[in-house]
């Protein structure tokens, strides 16, 4: 039997999904901070340029992927899809286990698939620095290396926990040429606010998020740029899944159950929306998102409307979220590690197409474990709560006697978290800490 199931450079996706175009109920605008009224265009100008704008706020269900940013993608696109079957024998599971593996682009993660887009949307614009936010390191990785092949610069915030736990990822940014704070930082004023509060604080991506638009709204011919949440990240994404549904298709199976980690969302939404509109023309399958108990922003916060920065100047977003002061413990999945969920995302899980379930760090970890003994490759931190969540739904399946089709998106490797396993197996993971 098959077990990897390619696709060639000229299968990559000429256009994106968006899935706001199949909705059942139209998503809510985003409120601007200072009025409470519906944010407009206009009101994003500050940040975004205009063509990223146009994307936020499109209706459109598929937006044509510019040639240039196709070709770059070709660099390390279509990404493979496995079969496991490795570790479907180690679980003595009749369930089917496939994989859509993101590992393979230059940064190790999904994230280079919507920063290199954002790159090139800026670059034409003709700004000349983007700055950004990131919390494991692979968003700033790929923004890095984004802004590196359409020359222009690059400022990182990096989550000062991570800073301090993925000392590599630091130095892959600075490789590619960024310019990269531990956050908070004492290069804005907000960040020198937290530190005067809180000098030991591990930071969070909403501070680190604030910051950056801080230094955004600053500084002229400076645009922000946001690695999950918003609809355009996740509108880039869902080339994942678009290549999924083609390697699915050679397969011969069908997925029932579709899993994806959940910090932002974007990861998620990329493999799962385009199953989702099929899923919302009538057929059947189940959609789970996995994320940390430690940030269970889907599984137990709110669905209302917040900021999307501890700072509070971002607009307000309808969204799942813990409060925009909410600071997670410092678990190594850094990339989960946010106090709310992608608005669309967010309704999804309110209107009952997806539903949610959360981790302990612990138990995430004896699953990634289980997963590198049987197909070799170490997941980051932030993937393994996907196989987690596969893990448990292919040993159901054992349990109940019954064959299960299962995908999961393995956004990264985890070759530049080693620290991470170091500390599991001293026993030192204490739980969500």
């Amino acid at each position: 039997m098959q077990r990897q199931f390619l696709l060639q450079q000229g299968d990559i996706p000429t256009h994106w999904y968006n899935i706001v175009a199949d909705l059942p109920v139209a998503p809510e605008p985003p409120l601007h901070p200072a009025t409470n009224e519906p944010a407009g265009p206009q009101d994003l100008q500050a940040i975004f340029c205009d063509e990223i704008i146009g994307q936020e706020v499109s209706g459109e269900r598929w937006i044509e992927i510019p040639e240039e940013v196709r070709e770059g993608m070709a660099q390390w696109r279509p990404t493979p899809l496995y079969r496991a079957l490795r570790l479907e024998k180690a679980l003595g599971t009749p369930a089917h286990i496939y994989f859509k593996f993101e590992g393979t682009s230059p940064v190790g993660s999904h994230k280079l698939n919507t920063a290199l887009a954002q790159a090139y949307y800026n670059k034409r614009a003709g700004i000349k620095r983007l700055a950004t936010e990131t919390g494991a390191g692979q968003w700033g990785c790929s923004m890095a290396l984004a802004c590196s092949m359409v020359e222009i610069e690059c400022t990182v915030y990096m989550v000062a926990i991570s800073f301090q736990q993925k000392p590599y990822r630091k130095s892959m940014m600075q490789v590619y040429g960024a310019e990269v704070f531990a956050s908070p930082s004492e290069h804005t004023a907000f960040g020198r606010k937290v530190l005067a509060e809180t000098p030991d604080s591990p930071g969070s991506l909403g501070i680190a998020i604030s910051e950056a638009l801080e230094d955004t709204v600053t500084h002229p011919g400076v645009k922000y740029a946001l690695g999950s949440v918003t609809n355009h990240v996740l509108l880039h994404q869902t080339v994942i899944g678009l290549e999924a549904k083609k390697q699915m298709e050679q397969s011969g199976d069908y997925p029932d159950v579709i899993i994806g980690c959940t910090g932002g969302g974007s990861n998620f939404a990329g493999l799962a929306f385009p199953y989702l509109a099929d899923k919302i023309a009538g057929k059947e399958m189940r959609v789970v998102a996995v994320e940390p108990t430690s940030c269970p922003s889907l599984t137990e916060g709110e669905f209302r409307y917040d900021f999307g920065d501890t700072g509070q100047m971002t607009p307000l977003f309808k969204m799942y979220t813990l409060g925009s002061g909410f600071i997670p413990p410092g678990i190594h999945a850094g990339g989960l590690r946010y106090h709310g969920m992608s608005p669309l995302v967010s309704l999804c899980k309110h209107e009952g197409l997806i539903e949610a379930v959360a981790y302990h760090q612990q138990t995430v970890f004896d699953a990634a474990v289980t997963f590198a003994k049987a197909e070799g490759i170490i997941p980051a931190p932030e993937s393994a709560h996907a196989i987690r969540a596969a893990i448990d739904e292919a040993l159901r399946a054992k349990e109940e006697g019954k064959e299960r089709v299962i995908l999961f998106n393995l956004s990264g490797h985890g070759l530049l978290d080693l620290g991470a396993y170091d500390r599991y197996f001293a026993g030192e993971l204490n739980g969500d800490s």
